[in-house]
């Protein structure tokens, strides 16, 4: 399994930035993909999650302003910053992780806890000023 992050850097607080994560074909087409993000001294978050299906699921600071996307055709997975926040500044980190299964309904889920992903890139530093 490869994640491998990129488009990190600075950026000025109220502006845009897109990262962008190249999986290897089996864990793009077969896990929840996933934008986590580390600050000094803070707890590893959950930002923002993409279901093989496309259903997206955002925690609520990033909800407006963080947008995750797919593109089948590369591998690829994007998390899009607008409105940049200085609070935004973290190491940004790729992820994949299990589908949580609704028994008895074939449908599934994608969770924005970190214990639920098993797989992780390097990261990208991401500052906000």
């Amino acid at each position: 399994v490869q994640l491998v992050e990129s488009g990190g850097g600075s950026v000025e607080a109220g502006g845009s930035l897109t990262l962008s994560c190249v999986a290897s074909e089996y864990t793009y087409s077969s896990y929840c993909l996933g934008w986590l993000r580390q600050a000094p001294g803070k707890d590893r978050e959950g930002v923002a999650a993409i279901n093989t299906d496309g259903t997206t699921i955002y925690t609520d600071s990033a909800r407006g302003r963080f947008t995750i996307t797919r593109d089948n055709a590369k591998n690829t997975l994007y998390l899009q910053i607008h409105s940049a926040k200085l609070e935004d500044t973290a190491m940004y980190i790729c992820a994949a992780g299990r589908r949580q299964v609704v028994a008895g309904t074939g449908t599934s889920y994608c969770s924005l806890k970190p214990y639920d992903f098993d797989y992780w890139g390097q990261g990208t530093q991401v500052t906000v000023s």
